[in-house]
């Protein structure tokens, strides 16, 4: 199993043949324009919340693939009134088994709005038993106690934010890597805007003395999970 990095908070994750992609913003992030959307076929496309930074390519993306979106249910609403039927919507706390394994909505503090001022739901992050492996994405949030109920979900990898401003920062991302009991994380959503530039350098040290391995793979580099 191998995850892809988009740039942003754009993830694909592929195993066993099907490909997941996540929260799809890469044609209006400057640091993914050597990406080309064109080449990305998801069989399945989850949004954690909806805006701009986080769906920006999602309607193209689908359109051209086919794929299954995953959701909440607000924003599966959206989707149907843009013509897109391909669609499972969801809700916090519930889950659901699909062919590739099986996905979670847990909670995200943050804010939800669709681009065209839409209501968004609530923003969501995802818990998915795929490949013999679990893994927690959790969008945007803040930190919350709330992750301490993933504590004992065993988890193999985890996504989490470090950019700061608009979600936890790297020092936050360390106390969640603790509440949810997870030594191994992806950091995700920073650089991208200059408000949310991070040292990459500092924050790979504080994740180091933490005893925590952090992967900031570059855009378009993939990591084996």
């Amino acid at each position: 199993m191998k995850t892809t990095f988009y740039g942003q908070s754009t993830f694909e994750i592929e195993t066993s043949g099907i490909k997941l992609l996540f929260d799809p913003f890469i044609t209006h992030n400057p640091l993914a324009k050597h990406i080309d959307i064109n080449s990305l076929k998801p069989d399945y496309i989850l949004v954690s919340h909806g805006h701009g930074d986080h769906v920006a390519d999602l309607l193209e993306i689908q359109k051209k693939s086919g794929a299954k979106v995953i959701c909440i249910a607000e924003i599966a609403n959206w989707l149907n009134s843009k013509g897109v039927d391909n669609v499972h919507g969801m809700n916090i706390g519930g889950g659901f088994n699909f062919d590739f394994g099986r996905v979670k909505m847990v909670v995200a503090i943050h804010s939800s709005t669709m681009p065209d001022g839409s209501p968004g739901g609530n923003p969501a992050g995802f818990v998915l038993s795929i490949g013999g492996k679990k893994l927690y994405f959790a969008g945007d949030t803040a930190l919350t106690y709330d992750m301490k109920l993933l504590e004992d979900e065993n988890l193999d990898w985890a996504y989490l934010p470090i950019g700061d401003n608009y979600t936890m920062g790297a020092d936050d991302a360390i106390k969640a890597a603790a509440f949810i009991n997870c030594k191994n994380i992806i950091g995700m959503h920073y650089d991208s805007f200059p408000v949310i530039e991070i040292d990459k350098d500092e924050v790979t040290e504080k994740f180091i003395k933490a005893g925590l391995n952090l992967k900031l793979p570059a855009v378009g580099e993939s990591v084996e999970l």
